[in-house]
């Protein structure tokens, strides 16, 4: 697979802002079955190797999982304070399961969940998500899940890329590129105003 020209900027920028932990922050909206926007922060685990999906982490008890099932398209915005740029992404998403058919994403799932800190990886052993929490309770849980193999409620998300907008917020005027998915993989490239 061919990169896309826009990979570069994104390397670019995290590199340049590499310095600012909140550089790999980024805000990931979806739809609820009612059709209303919601959005909430994810952290990047980095591009899918050789391909342009990025790669998210989730709870499959999570709210945004029945949005995804409901509704297979995102939109991630995404602002680099150090450079003062934006991308705007918006693909189709991609729950990759315990149970998911294609082999080589139920081995990039154990990869990514390796790769996560014990902390991280401990709040998937949580409580479910968004039920009530009972005060009680001392801690969420009495020990660490395993190191190399996933919970079955830990899931790989992937965004794969049909429209990007990259905005730099710099100079007189700013400048502003679209890039869009065509046929058989090609990206269009377009400047526009800002």
């Amino acid at each position: 697979m061919t990169l896309a020209p826009w990979r570069s900027l994104i390397s670019r920028a995290l590199h340049r802002n590499r310095s600012q932990p909140h550089s790999r922050y980024l805000q990931l909206a979806t739809v609820n079955p009612q059709g209303l926007p919601t959005n909430r922060t994810v952290v990047f685990r980095g591009f899918l190797d050789n391909s342009n999906q990025l790669q998210i982490i989730t709870d499959l008890r999570s709210e945004k999982v029945t949005h995804i099932q409901h509704q297979p398209w995102g939109e991630i915005c995404w602002y680099f304070t150090k450079t003062r740029e934006q991308f705007r992404i918006a693909g189709n998403l991609t729950l990759v399961r315990p149970n998911f058919a294609e082999f080589s994403l139920l081995q990039q799932r154990k990869q990514v969940w390796q790769k996560l800190s014990d902390s991280a990886r401990a709040q998937f052993a949580w409580a479910c998500p968004k039920e009530s929490r009972i005060r009680e309770q001392e801690k969420f849980i009495s020990a660490l899940p395993s190191d190399t193999e996933p919970l079955e409620n830990f899931c790989l998300l992937l965004l794969n890329p049909q429209t990007v907008d990259h905005l730099e917020l710099k100079g007189e005027p700013q400048n502003r590129t679209l890039y869009i998915q065509e046929p058989e993989q090609l990206w269009s490239i377009q400047e526009v105003n800002p």
